[in-house]
C-alpha cells in the first residue's frame, strides 16, 4: 500500500513557536517529515540546532527525524544578534523540563544537500518545503537546485506583516507607535533576517506561485488564550479531580505550557499583546493541508478572501505579487527605515501569485494540535515502558 501522506521538509529556528511546529509536522497524521534543518534566528545556530535536537527527543523523535545543520548568517549580510528579548538567551527559555539531545545532528552533509535527496526522492508534486525561520536555507536550496522548484508541491513560509486592516489581527504596539512588524516598525523579523532570501522566494516567476505565505496578520488570529493553554495542559477534558492545579497530565504538555507562559509574558511586555502570544510558525505547517479531504477530519481549513466582499472564503482564492524592501542594513532599519518590509498586490481573479490566507478555522486548529500532542503523549509512554522493561532508568 503507498504511502499517501504529504512528504515535508521542515526549515526551523526554534523558539517557542517553532517547537509546536515540529510536534505539529511529526505527529499530524496526514504529513510524513522527511527531515528538519535549522538556522539562525530565534538564537543562534548553535543554540537553535540544540534546541530542535532536545525537542525531538523530548517528543519520542529523536530516532526517526534527522536534524541538519544550516546557515549561521543571511545569503548576503554580516550576523546579527538574536531577538533575545522575545525567545530568551537559549532560544527556548521558560522550562526545565527540555531533556537533552538524544541523537545528535547529523554533521556529514551540509543542511541543503540533505533536504535536495531527501526532496528528489518523493514523488513529483507531493513534497512541500516549510521555512519558519530566517529564510536563508529555502533561498539557497531553489538556487543551488532550481530544478526543485518544478518538483515540489509548494513552499510554506511563516514571515511578513502586511498591515492596512488585511485580518482583524491586533499586531502590536512598541514605545506607544502601532506596528506592522515585530522587529521594526515596518518589518517582521524573519523577513528582515534576510530580506535578500525572501525577496528571491517571493519573487521568483515559477516559484512565487507555488508559495504560500502566512504573515502576522494571520499568526496574531491564533492567540494562545488561558483557555488554550488549559487545553493544552489538561487535555480537551479538562482537570480530573485531584489533579494538581497548573500542573499538565504529562510532563510533555507542562513543558509546553511552561514554554507559552514564558512567550505570554514577552509578548505582554514587548508589545502589549496581553490575550496570550501568538502561535505563528504551526500555521505555515497547517498551510500544507489544504488539499486534503475534509472527510478525513484532518484538513484545517484556511480562508482566501477578503470576507468584507461576501465571497465564499473556501477554497482557491486571491494570489498576490509580493515585493520586499532589501534596501539598508540591519542598523538601519532599527533607526527607522523600510528594510524587510513587505508589500502585497492584489492580483485579478485567475492569476497566478502568492497565496496569503486571511485567516484560518482555529477551532479546527486547535482541536487538531491538541490530537497531535496526545499521540507525542502515547509516544512517549510507549517509550518509557521500553526503557522499563530493558531496565533503563527513566526520569
Amino acid at each position: 500500500m503507498s504511502d499517501t501522506r504529504i512528504p515535508v521538509w521542515l526549515d526551523c529556528d526554534p523558539g517557542h513557536d517553532d517547537t509546536f511546529a515540529i510536534l505539529l509536522a511529526a505527529y499530524h497524521p496526514a504529513i510524513r517529515i522527511l527531515g528538519v534543518s535549522t538556522v539562525f534566528g530565534n538564537a543562534s545556530l548553535e543554540k537553535t540546532t540544540h534546541n530542535a535536537t532536545s525537542i525531538l527527543t523530548a517528543i519520542s523523535q529523536s530516532a526517526s527525524i534527522p536534524v541538519y545543520i544550516g546557515a549561521s548568517k543571511a545569503l548576503f549580510r554580516p550576523p546579527m544578534h538574536p531577538p533575545t528579548d522575545i525567545h530568551g538567551e537559549t532560544g527556548l527559555d521558560g522550562t526545565k523540563l527540555l531533556p537533552p539531545p538524544a541523537v545528535p545532528p547529523v554533521a556529514t552533509i551540509p543542511a541543503i544537500d540533505a533536504a535536495y535527496e531527501a526532496l528528489k526522492s518523493t514523488p513529483r508534486g507531493t513534497a512541500w518545503v516549510v521555512a519558519t525561520g530566517s529564510f536563508t536555507n529555502a533561498a539557497a536550496l531553489f538556487m543551488k537546485y532550481p530544478e526543485l522548484i518544478q518538483h515540489v508541491a509548494g513552499l510554506s513560509l511563516m514571515g511578513g506583516a502586511i498591515g492596512n486592516g488585511f485580518t482583524a489581527a491586533v499586531l502590536g504596539t512598541v514605545d506607544g507607535v502601532p506596528r506592522v512588524g515585530n522587529w521594526t516598525q515596518f518589518a517582521e523579523f524573519n523577513i528582515l533576517a534576510d530580506p535578500e532570501a525572501a525577496a528571491f522566494l517571493l519573487t521568483h516567476g515559477e516559484l512565487s506561485k507555488k508559495t504560500t505565505l502566512i504573515p502576522l496578520d494571520v499568526t496574531h488570529l491564533c492567540l494562545t488564550t488561558a483557555q488554550v493553554q488549559e487545553l493544552i495542559l489538561y487535555g480537551p477534558e479538562g482537570r480530573k479531580e485531584g489533579m494538581v492545579p497548573g500542573r499538565g497530565k504529562t510532563e510533555l504538555r507542562q513543558m509546553l505550557v511552561e514554554l507559552l507562559l514564558f512567550f505570554a509574558k514577552t509578548y505582554a511586555d514587548v508589545f502589549g499583546i496581553t490575550e496570550g502570544p501568538p502561535l505563528h510558525d504551526p500555521l505555515a505547517v497547517a498551510a500544507v493541508l489544504s488539499g486534503l479531504d475534509e472527510k478525513g477530519g484532518h484538513k484545517i481549513p484556511f480562508y482566501e478572501h477578503d470576507p468584507s466582499v461576501g465571497v465564499s472564503m473556501e477554497g482557491k482564492g486571491e494570489r498576490y505579487e509580493v515585493s520586499v524592501a532589501t534596501e539598508g542594513s540591519y542598523e538601519d532599519a532599527k533607526a527607522g527605515a523600510r528594510t524587510g518590509q513587505v508589500t502585497a498586490r492584489l492580483l485579478p481573479p485567475g492569476e497566478e501569485g502568492v497565496r496569503i490566507p486571511r485567516g484560518l478555522d482555529l477551532g479546527v486548529f486547535w482541536r487538531v494540535l491538541e490530537e497531535c500532542i496526545s499521540r507525542a503523549d502515547e509516544a512517549n509512554e510507549r517509550a518509557r515502558a521500553v526503557k522499563q522493561e530493558a531496565g533503563v532508568p527513566t526520569a
